[in-house]
């Protein structure tokens, strides 16, 4: 009864400061919470979360603010996360309804989250590797010039060049265009290396160099780290909550900008909502931010190609911003599931 109490005692520390940012003192508790106990017994509970590490008191003030571990513990037994408002969820359906390809998309989702969680949202590029393929297309050019697109399952379309030194013929591209299909629709990256191997036997010896070329460079479009492509917006945000950052936000700005501190964490964030927090980062630049993050495009976030999230200052609504994340997450799967 005592550790449900004391949760209790730290949920509500955690919620007005989050709310106020000023320090929870007993007396603030007392007036603003009905915990069902004395003043005496919420004293004694801080100062056991005292003890424990999960709140502190900073040298200015009577009051307790949430430490990393109380924000954990805090998180941590978030059961169930509320549902948008049905506002919120039209407004989510309606932009994302009516975006017309991937970029526009991506470009929308990630103001979105940023506006819905008044923090920084960053929004990561579905993986090539990730992904499946769903049409290859072969588009002569020229008599020595064929142009290979690239389509994914997630609506990402790349596009690279063949040069050849004899001229194409437009019957060999249709039968190798098609072969293509065949051979790779459906499949990823690991599932059509052996595919593309087989190709070139079933062509005659002076087009096999042709169906060769442009195998390779299916295979290497596809090996792109692609991960690297990610975009933000909301910074403004963070630049509004440099009060919540004991230091400066610079750091914070820096690793935004240079993506990989970001890349790395949300290689390692496989919940369905995933919350990383303060020194949880392992980067000193983020020590003072927790990162919230869901996968997308998949049935199950362990299969989702690429992540989005959202970044801010510890002292963050966690219920709101896991839902909001969630939330959006889903609607972005369900896109470009088509």
């Amino acid at each position: 009864m005592s550790e449900d109490r004391r949760l209790d005692v730290l949920r509500a520390i955690v919620q007005d400061y989050v709310q106020t940012r000023e320090p929870v003192g007993s007396r603030v508790l007392v007036e603003r919470h009905s915990l069902g106990v004395s003043p005496a017994t919420i004293r004694n509970d801080m100062a056991v979360l005292e003890e424990l590490g999960y709140i502190a008191q900073p040298h200015t003030s009577a009051g307790r603010v949430p430490t990393d571990k109380g924000y954990r513990a805090f998180v941590d037994q978030i059961s169930t996360l509320k549902p948008l408002s049905v506002p919120e969820r039209r407004a989510i359906a309606n932009l994302l309804d009516t975006a017309v390809d991937l970029d526009d998309v991506v470009e929308r989702t990630v103001r979105l989250l940023a506006q819905l969680t008044h923090q920084v949202a960053v929004v990561q590029y579905p993986s090539l590797r990730r992904s499946a393929l769903r049409h290859l297309e072969l588009v002569l050019l020229s008599p020595h010039r064929l142009l290979v697109v690239i389509i994914t399952d997630a609506g990402r379309v790349e596009q690279r060049t063949v040069e050849t030194g004899n001229e194409l013929d437009p019957g060999v591209v249709g039968e190798l265009r098609a072969r293509l299909n065949v051979a790779c629709a459906g499949r990823r990256l690991g599932a059509i290396v052996e595919p593309l191997a087989a190709l070139p036997p079933q062509f005659a010896p002076e087009h096999r160099p042709l169906v060769e070329a442009v195998s390779e460079e299916v295979l290497d479009t596809l090996r792109l780290d692609a991960e690297e492509r990610i975009v933000m917006a909301g910074t403004a945000n963070l630049a509004r909550s440099d009060v919540d950052f004991s230091r400066t936000i610079g750091p914070v700005l820096e690793a935004l900008e240079e993506q990989v501190v970001l890349l790395r964490l949300f290689s390692e964030m496989e919940d369905d909502v995933a919350v990383r927090i303060g020194s949880e980062n392992r980067s000193e630049a983020l020590s003072e931010a927790s990162l919230v993050a869901s996968a997308y495009g998949g049935s199950a976030p362990a299969e989702g190609i690429a992540r989005l999230g959202v970044l801010g200052p510890t002292r963050m609504d966690y219920p709101g911003t896991m839902a909001s994340v969630r939330a959006v997450a889903r609607y972005l799967s369900r896109f470009l599931a088509g």
